[in-house]
C-alpha cells in the first residue's frame, strides 16, 4: 500500500481515479468532465452513520441531478458488499470498490482516525466537491450526514 497523501485543498485538481462499481462497471473522474461531481469517502457500507450518509444523498438523488451534480461514493468494500449496500437501500449512484486504498490514499482519506479517544488506521468520511473542470472547490472534513445534501448543494453555492 502506498503512503497516504496530503488532502488536496480547494482551488486544486481533482486527483484523477478509476476503479470499479457494484454494478460491474469501471467509472472515472473524466466520465464528469463537464459537471459538478460530488466523490465522498465513507468508511463502510450497512454501518449507521454510512447509510443516513448514502439514503440523505438518495432521498434528494433528483434534485441533486437537477442542479447537474453527479455522485460517486467511495469505500474499501469489495464490489459485491457495495451491491448488497446498494441494492438494500436502492442507492442510485456508483459506489467505487477502492479495495487497494489508491483512491483513498491519493485523496488523503485513509489514515489515523481518532474515535473516543482510541486511534486507529481507517477510512475518514469526507466529501470533495469537483467543479465542471475538475477543480475542488470545496472539502467536507467531517459531513453532517443527514445533512449532506444541504452541504454539497451550499458548497456548490446553490443555495445559502
Amino acid at each position: 500500500m502506498s503512503t497516504p497523501k496530503a488532502m488536496p485543498e480547494p482551488g486544486s485538481l481533482a486527483p484523477d481515479f478509476s476503479g470499479p462499481t457494484q454494478d460491474g462497471s469501471v467509472v472515472s473522474l473524466s466520465d464528469f468532465k463537464g459537471q459538478k461531481l460530488v466523490v465522498y469517502f465513507y468508511p463502510r457500507d450497512n454501518t449507521p452513520g454510512c447509510t443516513k450518509q448514502a439514503c440523505n444523498l438518495r432521498d434528494n438523488y433528483s434534485a441533486l441531478l437537477d442542479a447537474g451534480i453527479a455522485i460517486v461514493g467511495v469505500s474499501d468494500d469489495p464490489v459485491e458488499k457495495h451491491l448488497k449496500f446498494a441494492e438494500k437501500f436502492d442507492l442510485p449512484f456508483p459506489l467505487i470498490a477502492d479495495t487497494d486504498r489508491e483512491m483513498l490514499l491519493a485523496y488523503g482519506a485513509y489514515g489515523e482516525k481518532n474515535l473516543y479517544g482510541r486511534k486507529s488506521m481507517g477510512t475518514k468520511r469526507t466529501t470533495f466537491l469537483i467543479d465542471e473542470k475538475g477543480v475542488i472547490v470545496h472539502v467536507y472534513k467531517r459531513p453532517k450526514v443527514t445533512e449532506h445534501t444541504t452541504e454539497v448543494m451550499k458548497g456548490f453555492g446553490l443555495i445559502d
